[in-house]
Order: structure tokens, then C-alpha cells, then sequence
């Protein structure tokens, strides 16, 4: 389902994201047609799923992730909220959304080496990559900035460091808003079982929109209690420690909550 913000601009999570700064748009289109991006796109899911039996962590949660962060990036923008990532850098405006552009497509590519702490193993990765892609829109001095601000951002997405720019929050946040039931879909038809893909499949839907009292509201609709532990474990964890928490506001609905005598209704972060 696709999520509009206040400007009326459409995000689709099955699709592009449309994106007015032309910045921003000539660095996906640039990512698009990159053949290495795209190669480590592909490579990346095989430790998590084949291997692991684990949820997909390929190109399409990588769609997925990019086109929520940037739904993010616009919502908190027009609510007023404050990025500091490039602010502080001395870097242009326009910056904030190539930061978060190429931080979620490349903060999972790590994955190629193994699951886990693959946060880290995306540093090294990510920098070879950012040295080749950001001389293509930057200058020397600039680009050093950028890279910086980029992996400081995908570092901090699946580990106990601390964001300190709402850039590296917003991946944070948005890399655990990927969490409906098609993102388990490969694991679950192979026979996987775990908890992160039984409880993926009860998320029926998240949508994204302009809060009341807050910068976002984020709106989870799951089919059954198991839901629970997407939405109380894994996205609190993301939530909390991301700056972003009184700019954020999450309810999720047990849809069938009367069907199936669930003690869960209804939760609120």
C-alpha cells in the first residue's frame, strides 16, 4: 500500500520513490544503473535467507527501507524537525536526502560476508562503494564529509551505537518499518519457522502519515497476536535510542483480536 505525506507525494514500498530534489534523484538514478549495486543486492540475501533460514534482506527489502527512510525524511521535514547530519558538515540542504539514500541501500550489503554483526562488515564495504560513487557529485573535501555521514548512519542502524544525526535515526527507524508478511515470504515457504518470520507474517500492513502531536504516525494492522513480537521487540529497539522517539508515534491493531480470544488488541509506542 502506498503512503501519502502532506505534500501529496506518493511512497510506494513496491516501488521508486518519486523524489522532487533533482540531487537526489540523479543519485538514485545512479544506483539504479550501478552494476555493483546491484550485484550486492542480489548477493546479500544468500547468508540471511538460503543459509539462515532468515528474512530477506535483498533488494526488495533494500526498495523497501530506502522508499520508507525517504517517507520519513519528508514527513519529519515538514513537521519541522531538525537534521543535523549535513547541517553540521557545512553540506547543503539537499544533502540530507542523498545521505539517507545511500545509507539504506547500502547498510545491509554487509550480509555478504555473514549475518552476523554484519552492520560492521557493511563499513568497509560501503566506503569502497561511496569512493567510487560520490566523486560522480561531489567534490574531494565534500565527499569525505558525505562518506562520513553515510556510514555513520548504517553503522548505527543494527548496533548499540548511538545515532547522533536524525539522518542515521530516520535508517534506523525504517529499516525496521520493513516488517509485513512478504518480507518472510521465501523462509516461510521453505519451511522456516523461526519467530522473526512467523511473527512477519502476521503484519498485514504499515502505512505512514503526518501524526497528530507528532512529526509521523506510523499505523501497523497485524492479522494475529504473533505480530506482537515485530512491533514490541523489534521496532521499540529500533524506536528507542534513534533521537526520533517523541517524533514518532506507533500504533499497531490486532485486527482479528475478538476471533481468536487474543488477550493483545491494541499497542501504542
Amino acid at each position: 500500500m502506498a503512503e501519502t505525506d502532506t505534500a501529496g507525494r506518493i511512497y510506494d514500498p513496491d516501488g521508486e520513490h518519486a523524489f522532487p530534489d533533482e540531487r537526489v534523484n540523479d543519485v538514485l538514478e545512479f544506483v539504479a544503473d550501478d552494476e555493483e549495486i546491484q550485484a550486492y543486492l542480489e548477493a546479500q540475501n544468500v547468508n540471511p535467507v538460503d543459509r539462515k533460514r532468515y528474512n530477506d534482506h535483498g533488494a526488495k527489502h533494500i526498495e523497501i527501507v530506502r522508499n520508507r527512510a525517504l517517507c520519513l525524511y519528508d514527513l519529519l521535514k515538514d513537521a519541522g524537525v531538525e537534521f543535523n547530519g549535513a547541517a553540521q558538515q557545512g553540506l547543503e540542504e539537499a544533502d540530507e536526502a542523498v545521505i539517507v539514500v545511500l545509507a539504506a541501500t547500502l547498510h545491509d550489503i554487509g550480509h555478504v560476508v555473514h549475518r552476523d554483526d554484519h552492520a560492521y562488515h557493511s563499513l568497509w564495504l560501503a566506503a569502497d562503494v561511496l569512493d567510487r560513487i560520490l566523486p560522480e557529485f561531489y567534490g574531494v573535501a565534500d565527499s569525505v564529509r558525505m562518506k562520513g555521514e553515510v556510514l555513520h548512519a548504517i553503522l548505527c542502524h543494527h548496533t548499540e551505537e548511538t545515532p547522533l544525526t536524525t539522518e542515521a535515526g530516520v535508517i534506523r527507524v525504517a529499516d525496521a518499518l520493513d516488517m509485513e508478511r512478504g518480507r518472510s515470504r521465501i523462509p516461510y515457504e521453505e519451511g522456516g519457522r523461526g519467530i522473526n518470520t512467523i511473527s512477519s507474517q502476521a503484519i498485514h500492513n504499515v502505512s505512514l502519515k503526518p501524526g497528530d502531536g507528532r512529526a509521523v504516525l506510523v499505523e501497523i494492522e497485524m492479522t494475529n497476536a504473533a505480530g506482537v513480537y515485530q512491533v514490541d521487540n523489534l521496532l521499540k529497539h529500533k524506536l528507542q535510542g534513534s533521537g526520533l522517539e517523541d517524533d514518532i508515534r506507533i500504533v499497531a491493531v490486532n485486527e482479528h483480536a475478538d476471533e481468536d480470544e487474543s488477550l493483545v488488541e491494541r499497542i501504542e509506542l
